[in-house]
Parts: structure tokens; C-alpha cells; sequence
């Protein structure tokens, strides 16, 4: 290897062993800890209890079949990149810019959305909302990243937890109001297929299904931490599967009991849900402790994001797919470029404050990720079937193959609900494409995941050796 490609290497390095298979899982659990306080009631405006019931159920088998698809290529490929460096292994450097740059889009583009939700929350409790608010929150919680990822970690497990305990405590105050009949309290349309069950037919459970992706939406980023990860090979897989049960569990007590306590019909249309229950029910002082909490919950997820996105960046950008110079990193190995460069994008975006659309959009990327992160499953089951696999998926193939059928089902669901979304996000990957196949194309520093491997190897060794000779 040469001396040039060490140097390159050397300043783009992160710090490896900072995080066991709990953090991992806890990260995990903080990418969508959010998504239980607001947003995925909205799918029960669209098709009724019953209907939003259905997609729910649709999308935890997708994103259960998806982690259990990912856990397999993570151990065997424990790249910084996630999803776009297991692609870039199944389908060559495009197919993997493609799926990077889909993930790149949910995870630019969540933020922007969540800290537009921060604002209402702030707002509900202090006065103050906008712009300032969002730059404040950016500025905190990028500098929180740039002191290093143990930090940063710790800091999230902490935030997480109080979240986690909110829910908890909620489930508890509301399982005493919990009333069946309440579940269908919505009236029943004349659509096709309408019933009690599903009020406003089968077209609502498709419309519901991106509001039922809240409920998991970002889980798949637990993989980007691999290069952080103490054992990846064991960690990452532990880690993304626990965070997955965890979020199914409480996925199962907010669709259930807030609904059921206090109506479907009043849930489908309140913009804080746990809190609104609580005080329908009579609990309003848990209701003012859960509204503080449910801050932590959005907090936790947009702070989490934001590490993902770097990581992202940064390993898009060390194999030469975004600018080189985003990937360099500071001595405390963090790469700071990666953290504030689509800080800056995200926070331009917020101003339009439309947080659904982003959202919206965010899950257009998830969607097209996703397709594309269980097609690299099986096409490395029949490529490279001697590949290492630490740990293997549950049902090989058949898994993955449900996943990429149900992402498909997801992607059209967004188009269902907004085709605004669909469209500005085809919009976006246009552009992202024409920059890769016009530019960057010609300038990747590794075209494949075992290069990139073996030039951090050499850059590693050449850096050891450095440090005896001195």
C-alpha cells in the first residue's frame, strides 16, 4: 500500500471499542424512541383502529425480517457505511452509492423533521418556537458529538431511558381506562371494504402504512456504528435484535392503550397522543411529567440521527462517493465535517416548517433503502455463499424476501398519503444520482467493502509502525 493512501487514511480513522452490544441496542432503541409519542396515531385517521392495526402488523414483520437480514451482513461486513457498504459488496459501487444515498435522504432529512417537532414541544412548555430553537438544538447536540462518540453514547442512553420510563409509566396510568369499544369509536365510511374493523377500507390501511413505519423508522442504523463496535462480528447483531423486541414491545402498549383508553377517534387526530390520554383519563399531572418527557423521546432520536447521518457521510465520503475532505476526522477521531455539513442542510430544511412532509420524504429514502438492503441479502446468499457469516438470518432468503416485498408495499403507502413526498424525493435522488454518475464515479477510493478493509488494515499496521520506530 502506499505512503499516500496510509496518510489518507490516517486522518480518516473513528474510535474503535467504544461501544458494547447494550450501547448498541440503546442506540437502536433511541433512533425511534420518538416515534411512540407522536406521529403514528395520525395512520389512525387514515384507516381507523383496526385498519392502522393491520399496517402496524405489516411493518413490524417488514422491519423485523429487514434487522434479522442486516444482522447476518453487519457481522460479516462491519463497515461504517451499514446498508450501503453491504449493497456496495452485493451490487458494485452504484448500487451501493444508491442505497447510501437513499439512507443518506431518510437520515438528512429526519432531523429536520423531529427538530420541527421539538420547537411545538418547547413551545407548549416555554412560549418560545422557530428558527432560533431549531439552530439552538442543532448547535447543542452536533457540539455534544463533536467531544467524542463514548460521550455521546452515554449521553443518549440517558436521554433514551427517561423516554422509555414516560411510555412505561403511561401504559401503566391507562391500563385501568382501557375499554375495547373504544378502539372503534371511528365512524364508518362508504369506502370499499369498510366495516367497524376498518372504517374507511382497505385503501386506508395502505395510506396508514408510512405512519405505521414510525413506530421503527431508523432502527436499521444501528449497523453504522460497526466500526465503534468492541466485537462488531457479536455486538451488532445482539444489538440491532434487542433494540428491535424492545421497540415491538412498546410499539404493542401505545397502539393498544392510549387508543383504548381514551378513543381511537380522538388519538387520530391529537398532535401529542400520550399526554392527550392522560388527560382524558384523569392523570393530568403524569400527563405534564410525560409532555417533559416526551421532549427527552424526540431529543433522543434527533441527537441519535445525527450520529448516524455522520457516520454515513463519513463513510460515503472516505470511499470517495461524497467530497473527500467530509470524511477527515479531528483527534479524537469524530468526524466533524460529516457531523456539521448536513447540520447545516437539515436546519435549511427545517425552516420550511413542514415537519410531515420530511418525514414523509424521510420515509420514501427508508423505503428505497430498504428494498435494496434486503436485496443485497439474497443476492450475497447466492454470490458469495462462502462468505463468513458470524451470525446467520432465521429463514435465509425467504426473510430478506419478505422484507424487500413489504418495503415495496411501504414505498407505495407514502404515495397513498402524499404524493408531494413520492415526488420531491424522486426529485432529490435525481440529483444525487446525476452528482455520482457525472462526478464521483471517477474518483472512488475503494470500489468494494474488502478493499476498503484492506486499506485500513495496511493504513493501521503502517501507523503501529510508525508509533514503535518513534
Amino acid at each position: 500500500m502506499s505512503n499516500n493512501n496510509s496518510e489518507y487514511l490516517a486522518k480518516r480513522q473513528l474510535k474503535s471499542g467504544t461501544a458494547g452490544w447494550l450501547l448498541l441496542a440503546g442506540l437502536g432503541v433511541s433512533y425511534v424512541i420518538s416515534g411512540d409519542f407522536a406521529g403514528w396515531n395520525f395512520g389512525i385517521a387514515e384507516a381507523g383502529w383496526g385498519g392502522f392495526a393491520i399496517a402496524a402488523v405489516l411493518m413490524a414483520i417488514m422491519y423485523l425480517t429487514l434487522v434479522l437480514s442486516l444482522a447476518e451482513m453487519s457481522a460479516a461486513i462491519p463497515a461504517a457505511g451499514g446498508g450501503y457498504s453491504f449493497a456496495r459488496q452485493a451490487m458494485g459501487p452504484a448500487g451501493g452509492y444508491l442505497t447510501g444515498l437513499a439512507v443518506l435522504i431518510e437520515y438528512a432529512l429526519a432531523p429536520a423533521a423531529i427538530v420541527i417537532f421539538i420547537g411545538s414541544a418547547v413551545e407548549a412548555l416555554t412560549g418560545f418556537n422557530g428558527p432560533w430553537v431549531y439552530a439552538l438544538f442543532y448547535l447543542a447536540f452536533v457540539g455534544i458529538h463533536l467531544a467524542g462518540v463514548g460521550e455521546a453514547l452515554k449521553v443518549m442512553m440517558v436521554i433514551s431511558g427517561l423516554a422509555v420510563l414516560a411510555i412505561i409509566a403511561t401504559a401503566i396510568a391507562l391500563v385501568a381506562n382501557f375499554d375495547p369499544s373504544n378502539l372503534f369509536d371511528v365512524a364508518v365510511t362508504d369506502a370499499a371494504g369498510a366495516s367497524e374493523f376498518l372504517p374507511l377500507g382497505w385503501y386506508g390501511v395502505w395510506a396508514a402504512l408510512p405512519f405505521a413505519m414510525w413506530l421503527f423508522l431508523a432502527v436499521e442504523g444501528v449497523p453504522l456504528a460497526a466500526e465503534e463496535a468492541k466485537n462488531p462480528a457479536k455486538d451488532i447483531p445482539k444489538g440491532i435484535i434487542g433494540a428491535m423486541i424492545f421497540l415491538l414491545f412498546t410499539a404493542l402498549l401505545v397502539v393498544v392503550l392510549v387508543p383504548g383508553a381514551a378513543g381511537a377517534n380522538a388519538m387520530g387526530a391529537s398532535a401529542v397522543p400520550l399526554v392527550d390520554a392522560l388527560n382524558a383519563t384523569g392523570n393530568s399531572s403524569l400527563a405534564t411529567a410525560v409532555n417533559i418527557l416526551g421532549l427527552a423521546g424526540l431529543v433522543a432520536s434527533f441527537f441519535s440521527i445525527i450520529y448516524g447521518y455522520s457516520r454515513l457521510v463519513f463513510a460515503l465520503s472516505r470511499a470517495g462517493y461524497l467530497p473527500q475532505s467530509l470524511s477527515i476526522t479531528t483527534e479524537r477521531k469524530v468526524p466533524a465535517r460529516a457531523l456539521i455539513v448536513p447540520a447545516i442542510f437539515g436546519f435549511i430544511a427545517s425552516l420550511s416548517g413542514e415537519g410531515d412532509l420530511m418525514l414523509a420524504m424521510a420515509v420514501v429514502g427508508a423505503t428505497v433503502s430498504y428494498a435494496l438492503m434486503a436485496l443485497s441479502h439474497i443476492m450475497l446468499r447466492i454470490k458469495q455463499p462462502e462468505l463468513v457469516r458470524p451470525y446467520k438470518t432465521p429463514g435465509g432468503v425467504v426473510t430478506s424476501g419478505i422484507a424487500l416485498v413489504l418495503s415495496l408495499v411501504a414505498l407505495t403507502g407514502v404515495y397513498a398519503f402524499d404524493p408531494r413526498a413520492f415526488l420531491y424525493t424522486v426529485i432529490l435522488f435525481a440529483f444525487g444520482a446525476a452528482y455520482y454518475f457525472g462526478y464521483s464515479s471517477k474518483r472512488l477510493v475503494a470500489k468494494t467493502a474488502d478493499e476498503e478493509f484492506a486499506m485500513l488494515a495496511d493504513a493501521e499496521s503502517d501507523l503501529a509502525m510508525a508509533v514503535n520506530e518513534g
